[in-house]
């Protein structure tokens, strides 16, 4: 960030205090100015007998990700996280466990990734935003994930997770 996101002023490197490393600053505003990113989450959906796990594919993209969206405004983490899996895949969480978080550079955001147990095997596609969603036995699920993929990264860091559930 070069330039002060309220009035436009070139940002100069300032230390806030004597501890801690210089950050950008509006000599304008007199405001330190921290980077801006957005926020979102996905998720490891696994069914109810923690024995399967939902893959969706999207945008005419034919490899297996997870669900994810973005926190909006006001939102938390775990409302994001409950309301993506019901619009996506109309499926009600009832039980979510904090699994991992990455900085995804693409999109300058910041992914928090959930494990979530659904209270049923039967999904209710969203076709506006899921082109297919499919259940794949635990087993399977790392062969079947899009690879080299934030969301096999995910899926990897959750699947010892799973056992312990």
């Amino acid at each position: 960030m070069k330039y002060c996101f309220e009035c436009g002023t070139k940002l100069i490197m300032r230390k806030p205090n004597a501890t801690d490393p210089e950050a950008p600053y509006c000599p304008h505003c007199q405001e330190f100015r921290f980077p801006i990113f957005s926020c979102a989450i996905s998720t490891v959906i696994i069914n109810p007998s923690h024995t399967k796990v939902c893959f969706i594919q999207q945008y005419g993209r034919h490899s297996n990700v997870l669900v994810a969206g973005y926190i909006n405004k006001g939102e938390n983490a775990i409302e994001t996280l409950i309301r993506e899996v019901k619009e996506e895949v109309g499926l009600n969480v009832v039980e979510y466990h904090f699994n991992d978080t990455q900085y995804f550079a693409p999109t300058n955001t910041l992914m928090f990734n959930f494990i979530s147990v659904v209270d049923s095997e039967e999904f209710i596609r969203n076709t506006l935003e899921v082109d297919h969603v499919e259940w794949f036995p635990i087993e399977e699920a790392r062969e079947r994930i899009r690879p080299h993929s934030l969301a096999k990264y995910f899926l990897t860091q959750a699947l010892p997770k799973i056992k312990a559930l």
